[in-house]
């Protein structure tokens, strides 16, 4: 069922997969950041204008979404959406159409999916899908491509970050409850990935963004990265879209169900005993949510009335961060794939990476292996999902052109790069260096991203040394045998 190579020779290992679902080149991308998942950090102005505070610990003060929730339960929703209404327009996207943009990543929160909220202890926005299917639809018309990240998750996945929508260090995403909640969220974003005409566009869904680093303190990490592969999949198999594969038994039981309408079917399929019990459990979880989301977005003939034929459309790429994001005997992520699969790998020099010079920053970026690496240990094609052109020290223009060029090189030799951010708000500090329309009217980014303003910045920074990745490729792990697919 596997599409994943097994041994591979080392050229082949580096060189990233055709997938048919994205950009034909490689992936010249934007993250579409604090609009649907907000970041104070990157909007000051507007964030104390709804009401929220700016603090040097995010836990203490109203500094994330739910905070702001909770703070103002009454007109919350009205906040968020004048919010969601104004950060990202058609206009942004014809810009970026515009300067060659081929691809957006899409930061989610998982209360993007009300009926997963647990309203008595957990405070969000409604009615941010209205602006999603909004945004989408501009990103179909533009002809960009879109990646479809479950950048906040239930529980908190990471400790005190705003990205997270709740700035806390009470962890609770890995934990069966929460694991079940995003497999729910998943089933339904696939869903409407294949069934809703504003998604056509999306090729690819992120399981979970920027997972803790220490694999000791995200138990049971490794089975959730194969559930979230076998809830699309499942989804997938019952649409009628091919994966290569799939055992005969699945397709025997799939043509037996019934073709009234999706939601028949998926419940058809769930008391088939064909999938396991964390599949069948957020299958069926997700049939009473998406029947909401069809009265409530005028997709009841598409999801409850209506027969439907997929076979045309292509599989989902499901994305991970890559193994190396992790330490202390991570899994890999390579062992969950189904059908085609991709990696995400986030770089920021700001944060100490190399020492704060010029001189550093080059050495290291133009002798970067974290694509051999990663591609060594099963993880190709892997794009790199966030970056920018952010330092630890203070930059001079002329360095900042060269540090553009040299990180779009080194991320080029995977399947792309997708900054961040699209936009920082006017008048912030941080758009120097976060923002990539602002990046472009500076010159430090150019205006054709394929493009460099040196495109021999690294020539004599380069080193002569030999990659380990050859003694990496030895490690890659045995694939699990077809019978374990659900």
């Amino acid at each position: 069922m596997r599409c994943l190579l097994l041994a591979l020779p080392l050229l082949s290992a580096l060189a990233p997969q055709a997938l048919a679902q994205m950009p034909a080149d490689k992936i010249y991308g934007v993250n579409l950041g604090s609009w649907l998942v907000l970041e104070p950090w990157m909007l000051p102005v507007e964030w104390q204008k709804m009401g929220g505070e700016i603090c040097a610990n995010c836990t203490q003060c109203i500094a994330s979404e739910f905070a702001l929730a909770k703070a103002y339960p009454d007109n919350v929703d009205d906040l968020f959406a004048k919010h969601w209404d104004t950060w990202l327009t058609q206009n942004d996207i014809e810009a970026l159409k515009a300067v060659g943009i081929n691809t957006v990543r899409l930061p989610l929160g998982y209360w993007i999916v009300e009926g997963l909220v647990n309203r008595a202890v957990e405070y969000y926005p409604r009615g941010g899908l209205k602006y999603l299917r909004r945004g989408l639809g501009w990103l179909r018309d533009a002809g960009i491509r879109v990646i479809l990240d479950h950048h906040a998750l239930p529980g908190v996945q990471t400790p005190g970050q705003m990205f997270t929508g709740q700035c806390t260090y009470d962890v609770q995403f890995y934990t069966p409850y929460n694991y079940h909640r995003a497999l729910v969220w998943t089933a339904v974003m696939t869903t409407l990935s294949h069934l809703d005409p504003n998604f056509s566009s999306v090729f690819s869904i992120e399981a979970v963004n920027e997972e803790m680093m220490n694999a000791n303190d995200t138990p049971g990490y490794g089975d959730f990265q194969k559930n979230f592969v076998k809830i699309v999949r499942a989804v997938e198999i019952i649409l009628g879209i091919p994966v290569d594969g799939t055992p005969q038994n699945f397709l025997s039981v799939m043509s037996a169900l019934p073709s009234t309408n999706f939601i028949a079917a998926l419940d058809g399929a769930c008391q088939s005993n064909i999938f396991n019990k964390d599949i069948t459990a957020a299958l069926l979880d997700a049939i009473p949510i998406l029947t909401t989301i069809g009265l409530s977005y005028d997709l009841q003939d598409i999801l409850t009335l209506s027969p439907f034929d997929c076979h045309d459309k292509e599989p989902i790429v499901t994305n991970f961060m890559d193994i190396t994001w992790q330490y202390n005997n991570p899994p890999n992520p390579a062992d969950a794939a189904i059908g085609p699969q991709a990696y995400d790998n986030h770089l920021y020099y700001s944060y100490g990476v190399a020492d704060p010079n010029p001189t550093a920053y080059l050495e290291s970026i133009c002798n970067l292996q974290r694509v051999e690496n990663s591609a060594a240990l099963g993880n190709s094609p892997m794009w790199f999902g966030e970056w920018s052109i952010s330092t630890n020290f203070d930059a001079t223009d002329a360095f900042l052109k060269d540090w553009a060029d040299a990180q779009k090189l080194a991320y080029s030799k995977g399947a792309g790069w997708i900054f961040w951010n699209f936009k920082i708000e006017d008048g912030n500090s941080y758009a120097r260096q976060w923002s990539y329309f602002q990046g472009l009217k500076l010159g430090y980014l150019t205006q054709d991203p394929s493009q460099y303003n040196n495109p021999d910045v690294c020539a004599s920074y380069i080193k002569n040394s030999t990659s380990n990745s050859k003694k990496l490729a030895k490690k890659q792990r045995q694939r699990h045998a077809r019978e374990n697919y659900f």
